[in-house]
């Protein structure tokens, strides 16, 4: 197959087709769940910052690049290329990540694609050559990683879908495993087991746990509250990076859209905040393509987000975290039983903890203590790369 690859920088209006392109490739996929186009390209109108523009807070401390395949107008693949500086500097290391990696059944495609990412980040003086991510691999960082296993069923949110021909073609390009995400599913039902309900009311009292709901009211000052947990409990992580100021305000503006506060608790013990849970409504329910030109807009996406937002039926768990000093004390039993139960009592069916790192056995034997059976693994790949210098060697 004849084709071309032209590289796309920031402020350029070719990043349409980029974000155009699994749009192309997934065409009446059922699985298949796309973000808003404008979480990338951004929307005067519904007051989103793209970060596909250089107007987003990533490009402060990074540099990216973008590629698109194409064969006449035809869209067969692309991929990102970024230099993560703080990252970098955190961890002292010299990694470059691709991200946004979609492509056609052709590994020929895929291959020219990824040369051109590894051989920009390599002139850039990087060492690995990590992802695929959104833009990379921090751990807060949404879109990441290739699905390996758990295909027959779409994606919550911010998480990626992909046929299984993307491990293979990341594997045969030399890429090697670096860490695998797994998500579990929990069927939301009246408990008929009481040992959670027994043991969360125990350690409440014998601690001394407070637990509160967040107050949307005061939506940016619980975001800070998120962020200090944040920073704490993840900080030993694989991938962590601390969250910014910059970060933690576009966190608050997508929590305003969705949030449902009795699905987002806090804990305290001795009036010393301790821990945080946070699950959201899957805006991905709504947000699934209809493969219709006029229903697909964005602001129809956005209608039916609005108009269905509390009657959905599937929860992500997207943060759930304890600061250490506090661990072991029960505060995670205690905010489950109480978002269990609020959600159960709303109508919630499902919540799906997920992008669990694998060697993560408290969080993974847990999800397993309430009740979750794990369906799906992605995983991120890496491999060393030569910069021009040692090129030689």
């Amino acid at each position: 197959m004849g084709f071309s690859i032209e590289q796309i920088g920031l402020g350029d209006r070719r990043l349409r087709d980029f974000v155009n392109v699994p749009w192309a490739l997934f065409a009446g996929d059922p699985c298949w769940t796309p973000p808003l186009r404008a979480e990338l390209l951004g929307s005067r109108l519904l007051g989103i910052t793209g970060l596909l523009t250089d107007a987003h807070p990533y490009h402060r401390d990074a540099e990216v690049t973008h590629f698109v395949a194409r064969t006449g107008r035809g869209l067969l693949g692309r991929v990102s290329a970024a230099v993560n500086r703080r990252y970098n500097e955190y961890h002292g290391v010299r990694i470059g990540s691709f991200g946004f990696f979609d492509v056609c059944e052709d590994y020929a495609v895929a291959k020219d694609l990824l040369d051109r990412a590894r051989d920009w980040l390599s002139s850039r003086g990087m060492v690995t050559m990590r992802g695929p991510g959104g833009y990379s691999n921090a751990t807060h960082e949404a879109y990441q990683a290739v699905l390996i296993d758990g295909f027959a069923s779409p994606p919550t949110v911010e998480l990626t879908h992909n046929p299984p021909y993307y491990a293979d073609f990341l594997e045969r390009y030399g890429l090697r495993k670096a860490m695998d995400y797994h998500a579990y599913l929990i069927r939301l039902e009246p408990w008929t087991d009481e040992r959670l309900r027994r043991i969360a009311e125990t350690v409440r009292r014998r601690r001394g746990i407070e637990t509160r709901p967040i107050d949307l009211s005061r939506l940016r000052e619980e975001v800070d509250r998120i962020v200090f947990l944040y920073n704490e409990a993840w900080s030993e992580n694989w991938g962590f990076l601390p969250l910014t100021d910059a970060e933690a305000e576009a966190t608050a503006a997508s929590l305003k859209l969705v949030a449902d506060p009795g699905l987002i608790r806090f804990a305290s013990v001795g009036g010393e905040l301790a821990a945080v849970l946070g699950a959201l409504p899957d805006p991905n329910v709504p947000f699934r393509p209809r493969w219709n030109r006029l229903r697909d807009t964005d602001v129809a996406r956005a209608l039916r987000l609005l108009r269905t937002r509390r009657r959905i039926p599937m929860t992500r768990l997207m943060f759930f975290g304890v600061r250490p000093k506090f661990r072991k004390l029960g505060c995670d039993a205690v905010l489950y039983s109480e978002v269990y139960d609020y959600a159960v009592q709303r109508g919630y069916r499902a919540c799906e903890p997920s992008m669990l790192l694998e060697d993560n056995d408290l969080i993974l034997r847990a999800s397993t203590f309430m009740g979750g059976e794990r369906y799906k693994t992605w995983r991120v790949y890496e491999m060393p790369i030569s910069p021009p210098d040692s090129a030689g060697e």
